[in-house]
């Protein structure tokens, strides 16, 4: 927090904050776009955004690949720093945010700000209830030897640097009291995958007895940042057969497969909006001050 705000004061000696672009690139990703068309272009979704309907929230920022050349920057800042003060609170507050008056840069960063000074602090005397920190171990993949961190090349021999962070967070406002947002980012993970999943809340009663309600799988929206970014929502439906055969049902669509072309990459469309003075998706002050205040004491 302290470096940022120094970093801050310097920037403001030359140039207006308006003549400021903090690039966080996932912000430019088609699918962290479209959390907020997804959102707020449609009715069937907004209404149930909230405490009422929705059980749970799950960011995940996954990478199979280790630090590689990066060690000598990893060491230096660790996960925490890397991907959550950025790229994880960022779109948590796409997703959680309250709907903003216009699509007027200002007006919806002002509401990412509010959403994020609604994050309850972190209560460092209880932090093991709220956070886990990791580091990946050496292993196998493939039938070849994969080296540890502490194994890798700049990495010290005792370092406590994480390369995996769990952490839940609570949302203290009128929308989301009571709902637990869980964010899990890390290296040399099973697969590379970066998604947003809305889990709703069971059905309260069943009346296709012998099932229970507590039987019956929670609806699932599932918002595909990277690889393949797209869209899907499983329902329960019937299958072919008896009266009662009942399943899980993924509806899916591919932004490449719908769109039948590959979409801009993130810093391309940044880079673009900051020529044409489109601060939309660009980190204000204020938002940068916050999310290192949140970090900062963990």
């Amino acid at each position: 927090l302290a470096s940022a705000l120094e970093l801050d004061r310097r920037l403001n000696a030359t140039l207006r904050e308006d003549q400021i672009y903090r690039i966080d690139h996932y912000l430019g990703k088609e699918t962290v776009q479209n959390i907020l068309m997804l959102r707020f272009a449609n009715a069937v979704f907004e209404p149930m955004w909230n405490r009422d309907y929705i059980d749970h929230v799950q960011i995940t920022v996954a990478e199979s690949l280790g630090v590689g050349r990066r060690a000598g920057y990893f060491e230096q800042a660790g996960v925490m720093r890397d991907m959550f003060q950025n790229h994880m609170l960022q779109m948590l507050a796409l997703v959680a945010m309250e709907p903003p008056a216009s699509f007027e840069a200002n007006r919806v960063r002002d509401e990412r700000v509010k959403l994020l000074r609604s994050i309850r602090p972190a209560q460092l005397d209880d932090l093991d209830d709220w956070l886990v920190r990791g580091q990946y171990a050496a292993s196998t993949h493939g039938g070849q030897a994969i080296k540890g961190y502490r194994e890798e090349e700049g990495v010290a021999d005792n370092s406590a640097v994480e390369t995996y962070v769990a952490a839940k967070l609570m949302i203290d406002n009128w929308r989301w009291q009571g709902v637990p947002f869980y964010l899990r980012s890390g290296k040399r993970l099973p697969s590379r995958v970066s998604e947003i999943a809305i889990t709703f809340k069971r059905i309260p009663h069943s009346m296709f007895s012998p099932i229970a309600a507590d039987e019956f799988a929670p609806n699932v929206l599932v918002l595909r940042v990277q690889p393949n970014e797209g869209v899907s929502l499983t329902i329960q439906t019937k299958h072919p057969g008896p009266k009662l055969c009942m399943s899980s049902l993924t509806m899916d669509f591919n932004y490449n497969e719908v769109f039948d072309e590959e979409p801009p990459e993130a810093y391309q469309r940044l880079l673009l909006d900051a020529m044409l003075g489109d601060q939309t998706l660009f980190v204000r002050h204020d938002d940068m001050e916050i999310s290192w205040a949140l970090i900062t004491p963990i």
